[in-house]
């Protein structure tokens, strides 16, 4: 039987992630949680300081934390990146959710698909919190049914899309915008498929 986490350990690839689960995480976890978010200079860097850092936790983690591992798919494979994942994990001596079946677990892996912004699309009601002159049909457009589709780049979208609206002129500001729709995103909305896995992970992390 897995304990409940007391303490999540969120370890994620840029500042934007990591302004978007501050704003997110207190308005989804039972107040007697905590968590720290711990950002990289990118995916490369993490994916180059991860199995050190990880091995550094596997070494006195206590039974009742639990660590997140966040990155955007961008262009890779999601079942490759998500493998190579859970073999760095392996390595550092810590239960992943997948391997530890009915056990409990330590660490879990999640891919944003394919990037942060997507999770803004998958929840556009909260983007029009935010932005109120964008379009409320979106979302309705065949390009944005599925968030975790759209092509381009999503933080590139969203700029045009926003820009359409007489948003953000000088370009999108990506921690601030993260900020901002962390603290008004719902997860019972989204359509974000890869963003209600991350969100199950946390639940589960927690109950």
């Amino acid at each position: 039987m897995t304990l409940a986490g007391s303490h999540l350990e969120l370890l994620v690839e840029e500042p934007s992630m990591e302004a978007f689960l501050r704003a997110l995480l207190p308005r989804l976890l039972p107040q007697d949680r905590t968590f720290e978010v711990h950002p990289f200079q990118g995916k490369s860097d993490l994916l180059a300081k991860l199995e050190a850092r990880l091995r550094a936790y596997a070494s006195w983690i206590p039974p009742d934390w639990r660590l997140v591992v966040v990155v955007d798919r961008d262009d890779d494979d999601c079942h490759a990146l998500k493998q190579h994942l859970e073999a760095i994990a392996t390595r550092a001596g810590l239960r992943t959710r997948s391997s530890a079946g009915n056990a409990h677990w330590q660490l879990v892996n999640r891919v944003a698909i394919e990037e942060l912004e997507a999770w803004f699309f998958g929840d556009w009601e909260a983007v029009r919190q935010i932005y109120p002159r964008t379009t409320a049909n979106l979302p309705s457009k065949q390009c944005f049914r599925d968030p975790d589709a759209i092509a381009g780049g999503t933080w590139e979208v969203l700029e045009r899309v926003l820009q359409r609206h007489g948003y953000v002129p000088g370009g999108l500001r990506k921690i601030e915008t993260a900020r901002a729709i962390g603290a008004v995103l719902d997860p019972h909305r989204s359509r974000s498929a890869s963003f209600r896995a991350f969100h199950q992970a946390l639940v589960e992390a927690v109950a």
